[in-house]
């Protein structure tokens, strides 16, 4: 009897360890749909103008303003509901140009000759070799005001690391049994990529696609904080942060908010890269 009780203490427990593990996966996957939420639906909510000077600078929350003003006297709530579409559009957009780059180059560069292959990655190691916020700092700078500039520097950024990624995931799809098999039976080249080659790379394409959403969020972010991008008054949580600061002695909401923000979305964001990485690797395995 006493065999029979242990083992059921034994058996339960395990019945309920998936749920207690899928229950961090839940908490990130519900915060980064908030924050996204947030971001792209909160300047239909702004109650004022977030570009409006409607009081004195750093005044405290009350009625009117449920997070108080910032440096210039504007609706703080606001602008954090009107500031985060800008960032995550713009992470979204070079993460998918990004994407686009490193799947097209590394998917050649492992069709090509080994010679060719190696050399095109040489020039992408080249770009590399750059420091991703002087990319930023240089076509931002060169183009101000400008967003797009911003997304074509993060993506060019990010990309060689994509490239890196998928060649060898596709190397190792084109070096296997059953591509040599397609291509002695008479199947093209264009066959074999379309039916034997991308859909294999789906998986590692997928994770490289989550970890470079995470730095283009800091990349963004970084961006923003610097004054790049749009125009100075344009409602940015980075560049809400970098704004406030001087004043956080007498308020805290006006960096606070964006900031607590924008470390909420990378967490989860990352956390849930991270999940994603494992769970396809141990598909792979």
């Amino acid at each position: 009897m006493t065999t029979a009780l242990t083992s059921r203490r034994r058996e339960r427990p395990a019945g309920r360890r998936t749920p207690r593990r899928r229950r961090p996966l839940l908490l990130m996957g519900a915060g980064t749909l908030l924050v996204v939420l947030l971001a792209l639906l909160g300047p239909l909510a702004a109650p004022y103008s977030p570009t409006a000077q409607l009081a004195a600078p750093f005044q405290q929350p009350d009625g009117h303003f449920l997070l108080g003003t910032d440096v210039l006297g504007r609706d703080v709530a606001s602008r954090v509901l009107s500031g985060g579409r800008t960032i995550v559009l713009t992470a979204l957009a070079s993460t998918a140009a990004a994407g686009a780059v490193g799947m097209s180059a590394g998917v050649l560069a492992a069709l090509a000759s080994r010679r060719l292959g190696d050399l095109m990655v040489r020039c992408v190691d080249a770009l590399a070799v750059l420091p991703a916020l002087l990319i930023v700092l240089v076509l931002a700078a060169g183009f101000p005001g400008s967003d797009t500039a911003v997304v074509a520097a993060v993506a060019l950024a990010t990309a060689p690391f994509s490239t890196r990624v998928l060649r060898a995931a596709a190397d190792t799809v084109l070096t296997s049994g059953y591509v040599e098999a397609a291509l002695a039976r008479g199947d093209t080249r264009r066959a074999v990529l379309r039916h034997d080659v991308l859909p294999n790379i789906a998986g590692p394409a997928l994770v490289d696609t989550a970890l470079r959403l995470v730095a283009s969020l800091h990349l963004t972010a970084t961006a923003g904080f610097l004054g790049l991008g749009q125009g100075g008054a344009a409602p940015d949580w980075g560049r809400m942060v970098s704004e406030n600061v001087p004043g956080a002695t007498l308020a805290a909401a006006p960096f606070l908010a964006p900031a607590l923000l924008l470390v909420l979305l990378s967490v989860c964001v990352g956390r849930l890269a991270g999940r994603l990485a494992d769970t396809v690797g141990r598909g792979a395995a």
